[in-house]
Order: structure tokens, then sequence, then C-alpha cells
């Protein structure tokens, strides 16, 4: 078994940093109050062979040591299409939709059941909570779904938090519990996220190719760089890689949090991680932290439709910190009502900032490029002077090459 140097990074090790974030030997987990662990479904199922219980047990053991410590802690568990699966006796992972869902009822029971049992022996009980990306996107909903965690974990409870594969569709296939993982940390505000796998970390290049990859000790959430070195999927059981490991860090960022990815076969991990040891790879936030309402608008995966603008546009959303004006809109993309999310896209086609539309696609369509003191005579009415307002807009990203200057007529 592997286990990462304490200290400095050994040879063969990198590290990603910049001044306004220096290498550290102690991890960012020993001052972590709140932490969401994600642990994956190789993992969780023993490479897709059945539910690993000797390892449950040994992560319900960490967890009910960092729960002394008075640390709060909730568990993100992929597995429960796998494990439906091996109870099955399918080898291959289905494709047809409804195979899928019914693995995932199948497997959610075995899923349960595990923890329960794992938890109890330490006198911890735990409490399931199914979610889809949906739940999050409704305002109301991910307002629930926020106080009931908070509730949980003030009662002392564990949650263990799964996606509810048996009910979404076009979700077990994008369906990496990386992602919801990262959701869960922004719903909590947790001050860790801890992203359990069945690699050592994040490696410069695939080393199941280059025996010889550098291995990353830690990086900045949110880096460009890792993202290109990060690899595609490579189990046959679980659907995420490291790119979304990467993405996750870079979302769970976004309300302050830093990143852990760690072997989940790793001797103890979470309590050593817990005592401030450096295992694995650590992505350190380093981002501007957004506000509760902006974590939510920047978490929706699901956008309504894009509007493209031009460059003053662009240059009043990412610059001045301006309203989104339909005279600056160039074209309006998918099928949309007012309120929902759309992404402002520049001329380039690359998302800068999401918000809440004040205008459904087709009204939108017929005053894109005009005067917000035209909205009413072309509508009829008019609801707001802005196509989407800076109160209900966050910018995803910052404005990457100066634009040129507007001169005025």
């Amino acid at each position: 078994m592997m286990h990462a140097d304490s200290g400095s990074p050994a040879a063969g090790e990198a590290v990603l940093s910049s001044p306004a974030s220096p290498a550290s030997s102690v991890s960012a987990i020993a001052s972590a109050h709140r932490i969401v662990v994600k642990v994956g479904s190789s993992l969780v199922t023993n490479e897709g062979r059945g539910l690993d219980r000797p390892a449950v047990a040994h992560w319900a053991a960490q967890i009910a040591t960092l729960r002394q410590q008075g640390r709060e802690v909730v568990l993100v568990s992929s597995g429960a299409i796998a494990e439906g699966m091996a109870r099955l006796g399918w080898r291959k992972r289905p494709v047809v939709m409804h195979e899928l869902q019914a693995a995932a009822a199948v497997g959610q029971m075995g899923l349960v059941q595990a923890y329960e049992a794992a938890f109890a022996e330490h006198g911890l009980h735990t409490a399931q909570i199914l979610l889809t990306h949906e739940d999050l996107a409704d305002r109301h909903r991910y307002l629930n779904a926020r106080s009931t965690l908070f509730a949980l974990l003030r009662l002392g409870v564990v949650p263990i938090v799964n996606e509810n594969d048996t009910v979404v569709t076009d979700e077990i296939r994008f369906g990496d519990n990386d992602t919801l993982g990262a959701l869960v940390t922004n719903l909590i505000e947790a001050d860790a996220l801890i992203i359990l796998t069945d690699q050592r970390g994040l490696y410069g290049a695939d080393p199941r190719k280059q025996p010889d990859a550098p291995f990353i000790a830690q990086g900045q959430a949110g880096d460009p760089m890792l993202e290109a070195m990060a690899g595609g999927a490579g189990s046959t059981v679980g659907t995420g890689g490291m790119l979304t490991k990467i993405l996750a860090a870079k979302r769970a960022a976004r309300s302050g949090a830093h990143t852990v990815i760690a072997s989940g076969r790793e001797q103890n991990v979470l309590t050593r991680l817990s005592q401030g040891e450096p295992i694995g790879t650590e992505l350190r936030a380093v981002l501007p932290v957004w506000s509760a309402r902006k974590q939510w608008l920047g978490d929706h995966l699901r956008l309504r439709g894009k509007v493209m603008l031009d460059a003053g546009a662009v240059r009043a959303l990412l610059t001045e910190g301006k309203s989104l004006l339909p005279i600056g809109v160039i074209e309006v993309q998918g099928e949309f009502e007012r309120g929902d999310v759309v992404a402002c896209m520049d001329e380039a086609g690359l998302e800068c900032a999401r918000g809440l539309v004040n205008y459904s696609s087709a009204d939108a369509r017929r005053i894109v490029r005009t005067p917000s003191s035209r909205i009413a005579e072309i509508l009829g009415s008019m609801t707001a002077p802005e196509l989407v307002h800076r109160d209900n807009m966050v910018v995803t990203r910052p404005l990457a090459h100066p634009l040129p200057p507007v001169t005025a007529v």
C-alpha cells in the first residue's frame, strides 16, 4: 500500500503553487470543521464485485473519530448502480436507461443497510438523502435540502447522500458523484471536500500509460493547467475520471472549500488528514468566495438557454459589474421562460456569466439589440429594463483578454 510522504514533496512529486497560495506541509483538513467526504463506486463495491463491507466499516470508524473530534461530516457515496449490478449478476454496466434505474433501485437497499450497520457499531445514526441536480436547481428545494442537512448535523447524525438514480434520466449518464459532492459542499458551506478514489491522487499524465508521470502533491483549485493534465475515466464500474474531480474542486472552491483527492485504500486516510498529514493531492481554494445565492446560480448544471453578447456587454458584465441590457445581446439560443437560468456567452462562444432572465426566449428575441426605452413599445409592457439584473447574476470567469475601447458615437 502506497503512503504519501509527510513534509516536503518527495522526488517525482510536483507542487503547483503561486505567491497567493504557497505550498504547505500541513493538510488543510486539519483546520476543517465541516467536511464532505465522497467515496467512489469502485471503492464501495470492490471494483464491482459487490459491497466491500470491511472498507465501509473502515470509513465509518474514521468518520466516527472525526465526529469525536467535534467535526461535522457528510458522506456522499456512489455505488448503488454497481451494487445493483453485482446483486443482479450483471458483469457489464447496462446502457438501457430503465436497466440502469433498476440496478440503482436494487443496489440502494444494500448500500444503505451496509452504512447503517457500520455506523451503528460506533453509536451513530445515519440518514439517507437522495438528490438530483434538479433538486438543487430549484431555489425552494435547494433551501429545503440545506435546512434538512443542517438539522441532521445539529442532531449528530451522519447524512449519507447519493444521486437519486432511480428517477433521473440523463443524470445517470452524466452521473459523477464528484460533482454532487462539490454541490453538497457548496450547499452546506463546508470547509473541505475529500474525494476518495482508487488512485493515489492527481498525476501530470495518466500513470496507467506513463508509469513515470509526476505526482501532483498540491495545486490551486481552478488552475487551467490541472484540467489540461487530467485524464479521462478509466474504470468500467464508475463514470468519473480525474477531470471530474478537478472540476469538482474548482466548484467547491467557490464556497471557500479546499479539496483533497486521495486513495480510499490508504490506511486511516481520513483521520491522518485530520491530523494534518498531507496525503494525496490537495487543491487549495484561492478563488473569490461567492455568496450563497451566487453559489446557487453558479451550481446550475442544466441551463435553459444562452444569450450571445457583444464586446461592450461582456465588458459591462466582467469589469463594471453592470446588468445585462437587451441592446448588448446579439442572439438568443434555446427556449426558456422568465425566471429560468441562462448562460451569457461572449462572441467566441465562452460563458462569462449566468443569471435569472427577466423575459422569455420568445420576448427576448423580439428585443435584442434594442434600447430598454423601447421594450414597452415592442412587447406592450416592460417587466424590467434589464434582461438579467446584476443582483441575479454571477460572473463565471474573469476577463481573459483586454477588449478594445468602446468609441462613443
